[in-house]
């Protein structure tokens, strides 16, 4: 019983997971970098992502 109970849960975790990496996916790919082909870390994503809705509401 826990063992299905713990692979259910996995099994939803994981889907998230794969869910938040392609939403900061689709961010990487709406904000300008440089190089365009750089990789960035999530936390660097959303940084970017904050300061330039910043500056385009400046």
């Amino acid at each position: 019983m826990k063992k299905c109970r713990r692979s259910k849960a996995n099994d939803r975790e994981r889907s998230r997971m794969h869910s938040l990496n392609d939403a900061l996916e689709s961010l990487r790919k709406a904000l300008p970098t440089y190089p365009e082909d750089a990789k960035l870390t999530k936390i660097e994503t959303l940084r970017l992502a904050h300061n330039y809705i910043w500056a385009l509401t400046q």
